[in-house]
């Protein structure tokens, strides 16, 4: 079939390349280049990078959904349009101009989870599976009709970038097969039980800060959840820090302790107190710095000693 692909983000990029090589892909559409990095130079989606590689031609519009963007994609006459980790929302009008009807593959169990950070509020709510939805897509966020969906578990120590390069290899698979079932008439379509609707919205860097009073567990899975971005973080010292990688203890709460207190250090771990039970760091960086075991940081960093309190603030 004549596929339009829309997509942006390095989720995407599997699924294109398992798609090229199975069907016409005519055009690319991706996000225009952004400033990235201390020299604030442009740079490419991941998708441009992989259509570059692929010598597929790539379309940058700054509204996708502008008169001039949705003439232009008309002149392909595509017989759908498959939508992965686009970031942003098709009118109407463009969902219209498919010969068939255009799809979207959406990592969560849909309709749980539906918005733009369905992996990473997946893991942070301490869910232990999750998966891949294809669907008909209609005017509303993730809400149309469903082709087909797999379930993938959660790994207990799986972050979101992991989680994601498997939810995007089995994603690229159902993708393959529901557009087998769409070329052969055969699709049963699932409308989608809005008694379960759940939402993922966008992350925002407020997200990241750890809040000690929760239960050392959940602190845990927010870890594993906002990378890389925005991250868990807290203040010591007028300054900012980052947990990178973590362990939890759900044992009793220790006396004479309070949430964000540091109860004790070693090479391994340094031990942090929470409104439930004990979060063991195992990896951080200091505003500023560089990632390091705690082993590196507490050589270089003799005032961290037990008793210090992270705080919420600077």
């Amino acid at each position: 079939m004549k596929i339009v692909f829309f997509g942006s983000s390095e989720f995407a990029v599997p699924v294109l390349e398992s798609l090229k090589a199975k069907h016409e892909v005519v055009r690319i559409v991706t996000q225009p280049d952004r400033k990235k990095g201390r020299s604030s130079s442009p740079s490419p989606t991941a998708v441009k990078a992989a259509a570059n590689k692929l010598g597929i031609e790539v379309f940058q519009p700054a509204d996708v959904n502008s008169r001039e963007s949705v003439g232009y994609l008309e002149k392909f006459k595509a017989d759908i349009f498959t939508v992965v980790s686009f970031g942003q929302i098709l009118s109407k009008g463009l969902l219209g101009l498919p010969r068939v009807f255009p799809i979207n593959l959406h990592a969560s169990i849909l309709p749980g989870y539906r918005g733009a950070a369905p992996i990473n509020w997946a893991i942070a709510n301490g869910e232990k599976e999750t998966g891949v939805t294809i669907i008909r897509m209609n005017e509303k966020m993730d809400a149309g009709d469903i082709i087909l969906k797999e379930t993938v578990p959660i790994g207990k120590d799986e972050d979101a970038i992991m989680l994601s390069e498997r939810l995007s290899e089995k994603g690229a698979g159902v993708l393959l097969r529901s557009l087998d079932l769409i070329e052969k008439d055969s699709v049963i379509f699932k409308k989608q039980d809005n008694t379960r609707v759940s939402y993922a919205p966008k992350l925002e860097k407020k997200d990241g800060l750890i809040d000690w009073e929760q239960s050392a567990e959940e602190i845990h899975n927010r870890i594993r959840a906002f990378v890389p971005w925005p991250g868990c973080f807290t203040y010591w010292h007028h300054k900012m820090v980052k947990i990178c990688k973590a362990q939890f203890d759900l044992g009793p709460i220790v006396p004479d302790s309070r949430p964000g207190m540091v109860l004790s250090l070693s090479s391994e771990n340094i031990a942090v107190a929470t409104g439930r039970g004990i979060l063991r760091i195992l990896e951080l960086q200091l505003e500023s710095r560089c990632r390091m075991k705690v082993g590196t940081f507490i050589a270089g960093h003799k005032e961290m000693t037990a008793g210090v309190v992270f705080s919420l603030q600077k």
